[in-house]
């Protein structure tokens, strides 16, 4: 079974960007332009793992990491643009797994994402 995950990030060729660069890992991604459609998906696939921006029109990052918590302990990476602590104490005090600002590394993101979905098949 090929391992999927869940992009909700407005930024449209970012998300294009990370699909592509899963799929070379064997991911499959599926993309999500705002919180309230990533939680609707949410529902309808199974997921290894969420990508989540913080800063989104609407409904933000942080509800939907709340929204997601009281369902499922899916292992989650927020992205944000902010390089403020304060952001990354809130998403992973929030029940974020991993944290990462951008710009990133794609290499540094494809390591996370392949961590984060072994160590969930742990648990």
């Amino acid at each position: 079974m090929m391992n999927r995950i869940l992009i909700i990030d407005d930024d449209k060729e970012l998300c294009v960007l990370i699909k592509q660069s899963v799929l070379q890992e064997s991911i499959e991604a599926d993309c999500c332009y705002s919180g309230k459609s990533g939680l609707l998906q949410l529902k309808e696939k199974e997921y290894q793992l969420v990508i989540l921006d913080v800063m989104m029109p609407g409904f933000d990052g942080f509800e939907t990491l709340e929204q997601i918590r009281k369902e499922s302990s899916l292992p989650i990476l927020m992205f944000t643009s902010k390089n403020d602590s304060a952001s990354k104490v809130r998403g992973l005090r929030a029940g974020a797994d991993d944290y990462l600002t951008k710009p990133f590394d794609m290499d540094e993101l494809i390591a996370r994402i392949l961590s984060l979905i072994s160590t969930s098949f742990i648990k």
